[in-house]
């Protein structure tokens, strides 16, 4: 017997199928969430890729950056969505903060899927979509681990090491 065709699902449409699969989110308080299964990167590694996205030179006027930051409760949907970012060419900043440079159109997109999928199942979660400026990062005040955000915007002339 031959094995059945591989279908591809959207984030939408497997969001759908777990929950017609009777797969919900544990309702018990206190229960730890489990993180994404993505692996988190290094300091270096995000502040690499941070600079890499902010360099960039716009290629057109419908280029735009910005931010994606969800809290998101149950552990399946939080990680179909965090794929779903990493897919569409976000980089993850934190474990639930992602920032992107993209085409409007890619970032309407990335919109109405997330819409789509709040709307598709009865939770509690937020999701947010923030355009950002260059001279707003460069503005951005950082408490916990030291982050360099002036360097995101005018990279040293000099480096000591």
């Amino acid at each position: 017997m031959a094995r059945p065709r591989k279908v591809t699902y959207n984030l939408k449409e497997k969001l759908e199928k777990l929950q017609d699969a009777g797969l919900t989110p544990p309702k018990a308080e206190g229960i730890p969430m489990v993180a994404d299964d993505q692996p988190l990167l290094t300091l270096n590694e995000r502040i690499r890729d941070i600079l890499q996205l902010v360099r960039q030179p716009t290629e057109n006027a419908y280029d735009m950056t910005y931010l994606v930051m969800y809290d998101i409760e149950d552990n399946r949907v939080r990680t179909h969505i965090a794929k779903y970012l990493l897919s569409k060419g976000c980089i993850r900043i934190q474990k639930s903060v992602y920032m992107a440079r993209t085409h409007q159109k890619v970032f309407t997109e990335i919109n109405d899927t997330l819409k789509d999928v709040q709307a598709a199942y009865d939770n509690h979660d937020s999701i947010l979509l923030v355009p950002i400026q260059s001279s707003t990062v460069s503005s951005m005040k950082i408490i916990g681990k030291d982050i360099q955000v002036q360097s995101l915007i005018d990279p040293p002339n000099t480096l000591f090491y």
